[in-house]
């Protein structure tokens, strides 16, 4: 080939391999992209690689998806923001493709660079490609249409954005199940670029009609609207539609004003309450607190809270495992009163529903109503249900409870809370289930740190000891790091009193795994007690038990020996460690060896840089 042609070279290899019946070569060639057009240059780039990728016909959606991301960040290689509307056509024939990760990945990546595009040029290249997508004759077209008008419609005049609002709407209403879906996907990043006097009139129609989506004849809230919404033709199946229109309930009525948000939002959001489909509701139930702040506390009141006393009593459990997480958000909006009037009343129920699932959703939170409905009527109502979700046979519900002691204590108090839940606590301790133990043991210092010492002296402190030489593994290292969290919260001083004399005690436990638990439990000890305990009380037991007759204990002694060498003083180290080290470094077992030969470099390291 000569110097002449060698330019043409790359774009050979692209379009041969682009060609090739190897789709590897095919998709290795697409990702090669950005080097091709580096090597071709800005104007060929634009003049012959897009071109050609405009016109590929490949009918593979992995290459097609790798070419949709690739255009995404072509920008620099066309010639930067003057030239970014040439990426535009093969994008758009990407948006028609039946594959839909091809199409979502080719709405993003327009979007990206239309975000980047100068106003003059989206008003030229990027709103006719928005049109004509939307006119397309294919669903496909037009689904991907609905992801780009929030960014069309910005840079739009007051002309083409009436026709883009109203475009909107027909797309809204289009025959294909798949479009109102995506319309209703995309109405939020939509409504959020259209001006508020629009919002009220263009839009709400937008929303009302997409609510009602799934219906024979609809007929809209008398006194609120004054026309009918008829969709004859929709199917009663197409409850998609319906579930996304409620989740953009929430974004819409934080733009309007709360006249407003009570007059369009609130009635279909009630309706939806008590909607035939149980996902609808199931949303309902996740959004409905959201839409109190925006309507204003009397609504929430005479509307949205029987609404939700509806959902908390829903036949599904799925629709009230829902309303149940969300019952102590709702009932911060509400006045102590309305909440242990209405709320409280269903909370009863839930701690008792049949589905073990609704209540694990009702102690994660129950203990958030605490502080809202304040000391006399949290011993009074909301004790008992705490103290009933602690006897549940699910674990969750009990461990759920547990976690959220803090809440109550700084309501109550901790008397009353210490002599009603700790035999629950001590219960869910000696738990069959493991993963319950474990649960416990990780909570234990945010216990010992609202009981406080005393208490956890007299109640908690053997509990923490029996951890040790529990049978499961993940038990006792949770129980070694629990002492060192203890000894952190209480002190050195008291550590040396309750927590150093009876782990030393079990160093003797004739099971090597407990032994091992021991030395686990002093490495983490040693740290927070300083140097002179881990000299006095912890040094000889390690060093006694670098005779133990287990290799394993021997090479976690050099283990547990290296880790005291920053705690300890230097002559400590040259009279007690290294001796120690030096013997178990000729030991016969191999990892024996090894770990003492490790420390002992560490000893040799630390002499060096000192």
């Amino acid at each position: 080939m000569s110097m002449v042609d060698e330019p043409l070279y790359p774009i050979a290899v692209l379009i041969d391999e682009l060609k090739n019946d190897d789709i590897q070569l095919r998709l290795n060639s697409i990702r090669k992209l950005s080097t091709i057009a580096r090597a071709l240059g800005e104007e060929r780039t634009r003049k012959e690689l897009i071109p050609f990728l405009s016109e590929n016909n490949d009918d593979d959606d992995e290459v097609l998806l790798a070419m949709a991301e690739e255009l995404g960040v072509f920008i620099p290689y066309v010639g930067g923001l003057e030239h970014a509307h040439v990426l535009l056509p093969p994008l758009e024939t990407l948006c028609t493709v039946e594959e839909t990760c091809v199409r979502d990945k080719a709405v993003e990546s327009l979007c990206r660079i239309g975000s980047q595009m100068r106003e003059s040029d989206l008003v030229d290249w990027f709103i006719p490609l928005v049109k004509r997508l939307a006119a397309g004759e294919w669903f496909t077209a037009r689904v991907s249409a609905c992801g780009l008008f929030h960014i069309a419609y910005p840079s739009a005049s007051e002309m083409l954005k009436a026709e883009l609002r109203s475009i909107y709407s027909q797309l809204c209403q289009d025959d294909m199940p798949m479009v109102r879906r995506s319309a209703s996907t995309n109405l939020g990043k939509f409504a959020a670029t259209v001006e508020p006097s629009h919002l009220k009139v263009d839009v709400m129609q937008i929303f009302e009609d997409l609510t009602q989506d799934g219906c024979i004849t609809i007929v809209l809230v008398g006194f609120l609207i004054a026309w009918f919404v008829s969709l004859a033709n929709y199917s009663l199946d197409q409850d998609s539609v319906r579930l996304l229109a409620v989740e953009g309930c929430a974004a819409l009525g934080k733009l309007l004003e709360p006249q407003d948000c009570v007059a369009h939002i609130l009635p279909v959001i009630v309706n939806f309450s008590q909607d035939k489909s149980w996902r609808v509701r199931y949303m309902v139930a996740n959004q409905l607190y959201e839409l109190c702040e925006a309507v204003g506390p009397e609504p929430t009141k005479t509307d949205l809270v029987p609404a939700y006393v509806r959902l908390l009593r829903d036949n599904e459990a799925e629709v009230r495992i829902a309303a149940a997480g969300k019952v102590t958000k709702f009932s911060r909006i509400l006045s102590p009163e309305l909440a242990i009037q209405h709320i409280l009343p269903c909370v009863k129920e839930l701690s008792s529903d049949s589905s073990q699932h609704v209540r694990s959703a009702l102690a994660s939170v129950i203990m958030g109503m605490a502080p809202v409905l304040g000391k006399d009527a949290t011993i009074e109502q909301l004790l008992p249900i705490f103290l009933s979700l602690l006897k549940d046979e699910f674990p969750d519900v009990r461990l759920n409870i547990i976690s959220k002691l803090d809440q109550v204590n700084q309501v109550i108090g901790i008397d009353l809370l210490s002599q009603s839940l700790l035999p629950a606590i001590v219960e869910l301790a000696e738990d069959r289930h493991w993963r319950v133990r474990l649960a416990i043991i990780e909570y234990i210092p945010l216990l010992a740190s609202q009981l406080g010492v005393g208490f956890f002296d007299d109640k908690l402190g053997a509990l923490c000891m029996q951890w040790l030489q529990d049978k499961v593994y993940s038990i006792r290292e949770a129980a070694a790091n629990n002492l060192k969290r203890l000894a952190e919260e209480f002190g050195p001083d008291w550590a040396m009193k309750h927590i150093v004399p009876q782990v030393l005690e079990m160093v003797n436990n004739p099971h090597y795994l407990y032994r091992m638990t021991i030395l686990s439990a002093i490495s983490l000890l040693a740290p927070v007690m300083g140097s002179e305990i881990t000299c006095s009380k912890l040094l000889p037991v390690v060093i006694t038990l670098a005779k133990d007759r287990v290799a394993n204990i021997r090479f976690n002694v050099a283990k547990v020996l290296q880790s005291f060498i920053p705690i300890v003083d230097q002559s400590v180290v040259e009279k007690s460690i290294r001796p120690c080290l030096v013997e178990l470094a000729e030991d016969p077992d191999v990892d024996v060896r090894y770990f003492s030969k490790q420390a002992l470099q560490a000893i040799d390291q630390v002499m060096m840089s000192t």
